[in-house]
């Protein structure tokens, strides 16, 4: 949603509200890392790309995907060019209609040695 008084933007909404009847899922913390765990690249971008297919990966075992996705967290580290690393997956984070909700940092480290980006997710489905 975007509430009156607020900016309003393409790339995020402000507020989303989960129906009673849907099924929520959180996804934890994905970095751009291989199916062993190995950092795929040194390049922000192709990290990006691969956070958010991972979380695709995790999302689809629940029965959603990122259409579903309702909010994102992302954590880049400090060093990272964050245009190059939000503009890799941009389209891939938005939606027809209303936007996902966005929070992004910039962080001084990740828990994954030579990870640069991190992102999480909440989505929800609404199973008829």
């Amino acid at each position: 949603m975007q509430p009156e008084g607020l900016v309003v933007s393409p790339a995020f909404s402000h507020v989303a509200v989960v129906p009673p009847e849907a099924t929520t899922i959180y996804v934890g913390g994905q970095n751009g890392v291989d199916s062993a765990g190995a950092v795929v690249s040194a390049d922000v971008a192709e990290q990006s790309l691969r956070a958010v297919e991972n979380a695709r990966v995790a999302l689809e075992t629940a029965g959603a995907g990122l259409e579903d996705v309702i909010s994102w967290t992302v954590l880049i580290h400090q060093d990272a060019d964050l245009r190059a690393a939000y503009g890799a997956v941009a389209s891939k984070l938005a939606r027809d209609g209303a936007p996902p909700l966005v929070t992004a940092a910039l962080v001084a480290g990740l828990g994954v040695p030579g990870a640069l980006i991190e992102v999480s997710a909440v989505a929800a489905i609404i199973r008829t």
